[in-house]
């Protein structure tokens, strides 16, 4: 078992930039692919990012490539993503995610409310 969780969200404007990072503890953090999912209210949740075991390997959904950025540091069981350039359409609950591909996740953090405003 995993547990997972959240910090870092909030409210900020058009442009902005903000971080959030996932705290992990229990079952082994380091062997396990990580990621970030969102949901926007009335969507399905939806692939964000996901980073391999070891880092070596990232891949982002279209709609934030380029903008946002995944990292985790296996010594200290933290996954990070760091948000820049954000838009209004970027305002979901934001969900780390462990065991995790693009098309899902075997655990799941509690959620981190992001609002970004025009």
């Amino acid at each position: 078992q995993v547990q997972l969780v959240e910090s870092g969200g909030g409210l900020v404007q058009a442009g902005d930039s903000l971080r959030l990072s996932c705290a992990a503890s229990g079952r082994t953090f380091t062997y396990l692919a990580m990621g970030w999912f969102r949901q926007a209210p009335g969507k399905e949740r939806e692939f964000v990012a996901t980073i391999a075991w070891n880092g070596s390997s990232t891949r982002y959904s279209d709609s934030v490539k380029g903008r946002f950025t995944i990292s985790r540091d296996n010594a200290k069981n933290t996954v990070t993503l760091q948000m820049n350039s954000l838009k209004p359409e970027d305002t979901a609950v934001y969900y780390c995610a462990a065991d995790a591909n693009p098309y899902g996740a075997r655990y799941w953090g509690q959620g981190a409310q992001v609002t970004v405003s025009s």
